[in-house]
């Protein structure tokens, strides 16, 4: 029997097939809740970044890369130990319980310079690798085919969250404190449970582990290698290094400009209240422009032009704005610059991105995939925000800032069209290979 009509018309407007419409909601509100939650507590670790000192900021991206040269190895370890099935609750339980102590903490000791600075690198590997787990999911669950048409759809959860999420935040933070926002984000994260098990169970039937689909490691078992396999496995691969090299270059230019506008917001908005009043609606802008993208432009971009197009439009767009941010620096550009480059990272690259490793093994869609959306992105950060705090020490301001960040923006948009390109031509060369078995038989 047909799904009702009103299904196949969703389904076809999120450009899935009738048998896909569930998974890719489940995938779509798991990233809602996921999104909704962080994007709450945001705003209050932006102000809380400012709080420790602008001055500071490159001492919190280096912690945070160090607390990531911690993590990732032990995140490996467990992996190796855990079976795939239990990853996910292994890794959401464990930050549950973390939102759950800063509760306590926030109650008492609110106004902590240190508690700030702790919660500002917490929350940034806790983004990281949450949205790195659940994008690691999805590549698991979907073939290289679903990811093309779905992820687009998916990803719009997060945009949607986005939205929610600094709204929630306005509209409660008096009401119930940053420790409040902080209960609330535990237990949607709770809420990704139940969804993460109905897109596992869904794997097995029509997703990537469905009969007649390319051989994959089963999700009952550990994924194999050592602590440190994610590092050893992305040096063994030329792709896996030009992804990396691409993540260094997108975290270098968004560094660059998250220092700008830290600086700006600092100088123009004083007190914390204004500050959240900024942050939260560029944010909204952002997630507002995403969500159309994604909805609308992104899951047929894919298809038709290829994962090389969602990676490399945006690096050009970059490219050419810090150049205009070179001749004419200031707040409005700058914060225009933003975001244009948070929209299209959320609505093109993030999800580009993530199709690269849809038909890859399972070690190097978990731990592989892992150390690079995490060490090698805040690695990145440490390394671009010391470089542009030498650049300001030696008085060069934004225009050097700005033609740098040029130069690399346009070397970002080549490594995207080469590495879009590569994924493109794999999938055909499986389509045509597919295609010849099916005419033997």
């Amino acid at each position: 029997m047909s799904a009702p009509s009103y299904l196949h018309r969703l389904s076809l407007a999120v450009n899935a097939r009738d048998d896909e419409l569930r998974p890719a909601l489940c995938g779509f509100l798991l990233f809602l809740c996921l999104f909704t939650g962080y994007f709450m507590l945001r705003p209050i670790r932006e102000s809380m970044g400012i709080a420790a000192g602008v001055e500071n900021l490159q001492w919190l991206f280096t912690a945070t890369f160090l607390v990531m040269l911690a993590a990732v190895p032990l995140f490996a370890w467990v992996s190796s130990r855990v079976p795939r099935l239990r990853l996910v609750d292994w890794v959401y339980g464990f930050f549950g319980i973390n939102l759950l102590m800063f509760v306590e903490l926030f109650e008492f000791q609110s106004d902590s310079v240190w508690l700030a600075r702790t919660f500002y690198v917490w929350i940034s590997v806790y983004n990281l690798f949450v949205v790195s787990v659940a994008w690691s999911l999805m590549a698991d669950v979907f073939d290289s085919e679903q990811a093309k048409r779905l992820f687009a759809f998916i990803a719009a959860g997060a945009s949607i969250g986005g939205l929610l999420g600094p709204a929630l935040s306005a509209a409660l933070i008096e009401a119930i404190g940053a420790s409040g926002l902080m209960f609330l984000a535990a237990l949607l994260l709770g809420v990704t449970f139940v969804l993460k098990r109905a897109l596992m169970g869904w794997r097995e039937k029509g997703g990537a582990g469905r009969p007649g689909a390319a051989p994959t490691q089963s999700p009952g078992q550990p994924l194999q290698g050592n602590p440190f396999s994610g590092l050893t496995a992305v040096l063994r691969s030329p792709y896996l290094l030009g992804i990396a090299g691409f993540v260094v270059l997108l975290a270098t230019v968004t560094t660059f400009l998250y220092f700008e506008q830290a600086r700006l917001v600092a100088e123009h908005f004083p007190s914390r209240e204004a500050q959240v009043r900024v942050f939260g609606t560029i944010d909204f802008i952002v997630q507002a422009g995403a969500l159309v993208s994604q909805l609308f432009i992104t899951g047929r971009i894919a298809p038709k032009l290829g994962v090389r197009a969602l990676l490399a439009i945006v690096p050009l767009l970059m490219c050419i704005g810090f150049v205009g941010l070179a001749l004419a620096p200031g707040f409005a550009l700058l914060a225009a610059l933003m975001i244009v480059r948070r929209i299209g990272e959320y609505a093109f690259v993030r999800p580009g991105r993530e199709m690269l490793f849809a038909p890859l093994d399972a070690e190097s869609k978990y731990k592989a995939k892992n150390f690079i959306d995490t060490v090698v992105y805040r690695g990145g950060d440490a390394l671009s925000g010391w470089a542009k705090s030498l650049l300001d020490m030696l008085g060069q301001g934004t225009g050097l800032a700005a033609l740098i960040g040029a130069g690399c923006a346009l070397l970002w948009a080549y490594l995207g069209w080469q590495l879009g390109q590569h994924a493109d031509n794999q999938q055909q060369a499986r389509g045509v290979a597919a295609s010849a078995s099916a005419v033997e038989t």
